[in-house]
């Protein structure tokens, strides 16, 4: 019934879990559209262009937001990241449902020029617990820990900024209240009642 798909953006402080709670929706549901970012930064250990992100050169990914080829971009710890404008696009006015994974700074970008969107924050269950996901993680340098955790209290600040939040201490219990918020979504009034009225609109002859 729908003639819009919904853009949904899910963000949060680096270390809260929003890749694991995405990868787990989109194992659940083959209904949403995962959009790939494009990125400047260089790629982690197993992941693959086109998959995880479009790694590109600096002076590529500039010319894209020259041409205005992003939907929102973002400087993050000193690279550039994007998503790509027209792929996300075709989708939602195709009636489907796109997936974002971005950052902050790209979720309020995008909101400003898509504030139809569903912007969802992911918390961890403490900042305690949050320094020991982004510790774990063993990728970090010593310099780069300390620039997240710093980052940190100020993106939970930008909360308000968003329509629902989740906390993620249990992986599938965050998954279902995101899947939760996604069918509320689908079936609001506001934005399909026209699709609604045209399916139950009286015939000429009935009666």
């Amino acid at each position: 019934m729908r003639t819009k798909g919904l853009l949904i953006v899910v963000s949060g402080p680096s270390g809260a879990g929003k890749g694991t709670i995405c990868k787990e929706l989109l194992n659940r549901r083959d209904d949403i559209n995962i959009s790939v970012s494009a990125t400047t930064r260089e790629p982690r250990n197993g992941e693959k262009h086109g998959v995880n992100y479009f790694f590109l050169g600096r002076d590529e990914f500039e010319s894209g937001i020259e041409k205005d080829a992003f939907l929102e971009h973002a400087t993050v710890y000193n690279n550039l990241y994007g998503t790509p404008k027209d792929y996300v696009m075709e989708k939602v006015n195709a009636g489907e449902d796109v997936l974002l994974e971005i950052d902050i700074q790209g979720a309020l970008q995008v909101k400003e020029r898509y504030p139809e969107g569903v912007f969802i924050f992911i918390l961890p269950p403490s900042y305690e617990e949050l320094r020991k996901r982004i510790i774990g993680r063993g990728s970090e340098t010593e310099e780069s820990l300390k620039t997240r955790f710093s980052s940190a209290y100020d993106e939970i600040k930008l909360v308000n900024h968003y329509d629902y939040f989740i906390i993620n201490d249990e992986v599938d219990k965050a998954t279902d209240l995101m899947v939760s918020i996604i069918v509320a979504e689908r079936n609001r009034v506001m934005g399909n009642v026209e699709e609604i009225m045209r399916t139950f609109k009286k015939e000429e002859k009935g009666c």
